[in-house]
Formats: C-alpha cells, structure tokens, sequence
C-alpha cells in the first residue's frame, strides 16, 4: 500500500507543479490572447491547488480546514471558467459584462449551503435529534454523499455543451487559424468526456450502494476518489502543455461581406491613414482621437474604423500606439536624448500617461518599459 500511496502523490504532484509553472506563465502573458491566457492560467491554479490538497490529505495535513473548505466550495466555478475560456479565445476583443456575472451565480449557491451545513456542527451532539430536519439531511445528503461533486460534473458538461454551441456559430462570424480551432476542439472534448464518465461513475455507485442497503455512504473512501484526482492531475498537465505552446496564437480575424470595391476603398483609406501617420506624425498628438483624425484628413470616421478592422485587423487605440512604440525606440536610439527621462521620451511621442506606455509597449512588444534600451 505505501508503493501505491507514494506512486499516487508522484502522479499528482507532477500535475500541480506543472499546472502551477504553466499557470504563471500563461497569467502573466502580454499576447493578443492575453484574456484567455489568464482564464486558463486560473483554471491551472485551481486545479493545482486542489491536487495539492489532496497530496496534504495523504500525508495527514490539512484536514477541514479553512482552505480545504474554500476549494470544495469553489467547486462549481469550474464549468463557467471554461465557458468563459472559449469565448475569450473564440470572440474578438472579448471583455466580461454585468450579464456575465450570473454564471457565477451556482458558485454562490453552494458557498451560502455548504456554510448553513457545517453550521450545524454547533448543535451536533451525536443525536439526529439536536439537528432541524433540513439541517441532518443537508448534512447527510451534502457533506457525505458525493452531492458537491455529482453537481460540479453536471455544471461542467452543461458548459462544455455551451462551448461546442459556441463554437458551431464561430464560423459565420469570424476566420480563425484550423490548428486553433481544433486546440479548443480538443479541451471542449476532454472536459466533456472526462466529467461525463466522472458523474457516470458517481450517480452509479451511488445508485448501487443505497439500494444495496449497505450501512452510511461516505464518499471520501470509495474507490474512486484518487482516481479521480489522477485523472484530474493528466488534464492539468496536458492543458497546461498545450496552453503555453499556443499561448502566443493570434487574436480572430473578422469575416466581412465586403465587395472587392469595398476592400479597395478600404485599403485606399488605410494607406491614406499610414502615410499621415508617417509623414504628419498624427500620433505625437496626446488627444488624438478617432473623430479628430477623420476631420483632419476628411474621411468619415466610420470608414476609417472599418478599414482599420476589416484591413489592418486593428483597434484603432492600437495601431496608433503602434507608431509611438515605434518613435520611443527611435528617439531612444538618439545620443542626445539620453539627459530625458522615459516617461518624457514617451510623452514627447504622444503618450498621455504612464500607464497607457506601459500598457501599450508590453502588448507591442511583450516587455516592461524599462527593458526598451536593452532590447535596442
């Protein structure tokens, strides 16, 4: 048995250090999939978290305490993280609204019952007569039974099921590289077959146990229970192998209806933008804005909006930081310039703020600000 124990701690250790160095690495990502990097690296970290746990249980520690508590509790996140994980990677420019919040409603719902049962502990006496009725078979049925789990498998496939909807009405909307596609193809997949066969397992030995009339049913000790971390320990560490190598994938690319007129038009547009931009130096501006460039050059700024999404598959905030970047590396490169500071350099090429250069050059560039005149 101590073979099997040790080998159990190896297999989950090696998927929550993995998860935890991917998680990190992706979380601090600055590339154009930034969001959904950082979605997937709080899946990792939870996930990590949780096999840690587990690898404490075996060793005698960390027995019901406080964070033992919070991970079982924060247990029915997991499927609307994952949903959330395909939208950022599937919809462009994707931000979290108010309506999106009432995902996380399930999450709630358990931390308010899982707090009311263990409540109960203070009125416990070892008698089911010191307990309301809600409040034994809310213990029973909750902390005993495998209840939490049975619901967490249920809210995961539900959500795996959204994402593959999502996914079938990505093509009418948006192109995106097949090798990316087929990446989210495969997670969708893995979390829906994995937990379908968890709740399979779980709801069947359940079943079988409760009518075999085989005495009180404690899930902690069925057979199951270390498996199942096992198999969470390989989809950490798969996810977070294969999230770092795709980490850097590009952001979608938006399908348009446009005639070949269309996109002609558009791209005069976008090199009447360029060459202004080049040769005016609009950028330098600190107000410039999307409505003052169009009076400048005459173009209605709609049609600027559209070519810069349709052509250069750009924010308009981006591609103009694009060109300050640029004349920060350039003014860095003067001799002359070396009595400045940074953040003046910045200004002087149209920067409004510290924040908005730090920003911009760590999504341009993927460095912090202060490493720009050791790259160059």
């Amino acid at each position: 048995m101590e073979i099997v124990k040790i080998l159990i701690i190896l297999l989950l250790a090696i998927g929550s250090i993995q998860g935890l160095i991917y998680g990190l690495i992706l979380f601090k990502s600055t590339s154009q999939n930034g969001l959904a990097n950082r979605i997937l690296a709080i899946i990792l970290f939870l996930f990590s978290y949780r096999l840690t746990i587990q690898i404490m249980r075996l060793f005698g520690l960390g027995y019901y305490d406080t964070w033992y508590y919070l991970m079982i509790d924060i247990s029915w996140i997991y499927g609307a993280i994952l949903y959330f994980y395909i939208k950022a990677q599937t919809q462009h420019q994707f931000t979290f609204k108010k309506k999106d919040w009432i995902h996380f409603l399930p999450v709630g719902i358990q931390i308010t019952c899982s707090v009311f049962v263990r409540l109960q502990n203070l009125y416990w006496d070892g008698t089911r007569e010191s307990l309301s009725w809600l409040g034994y078979y809310g213990y029973v049925i909750w902390m005993n039974n495998s209840t939490i789990y049975i619901v967490a498998s249920s809210l995961i496939i539900l959500y795996a099921y959204k994402s593959h909807k999502l996914l079938n009405g990505l093509s009418t909307n948006f192109e995106i590289d097949p090798a990316k596609l087929n990446w989210i193809k495969r997670i969708i997949t893995s979390f829906l077959i994995y937990f379908s066969i968890v709740l399979l397992v779980l709801l069947l030995d359940l079943i079988v146990f409760k009518l075999g009339g085989n005495g009180s049913y404690y899930y902690f000790t069925r057979f199951y229970y270390y498996p199942f971390f096992i198999g969470i320990a390989v989809l950490t560490y798969w996810i977070g192998l294969e999230g770092y190598s795709r980490r850097n994938d590009r952001e979608l690319a938006i399908k348009t209806n446009s005639t070949p007129i269309d996109l002609a038009k558009l791209k005069d547009i976008s090199d009447t933008l360029k060459e202004a931009m080049l040769n005016e130096k609009l950028y330098k501006d600190q107000e410039l804005s999307l409505h003052s460039i169009a009076k400048h050059l005459g173009i209605k700024s709609y049609l600027i909006s559209r070519s810069l999404k349709e052509i250069e598959n750009k924010r308009f905030n981006d591609f103009v930081n694009e060109y300050r970047v640029n004349e920060v590396k350039e003014l860095l490169k003067d001799p002359n310039n070396s009595r400045f500071t940074l953040l003046s350099i910045a200004m002087d090429a149209g920067f409004n703020s510290k924040s908005s250069f730090h920003r911009a050059v760590k999504k341009q560039l993927g460095i912090l600000p202060s490493e720009l005149n050791i790259k160059d």
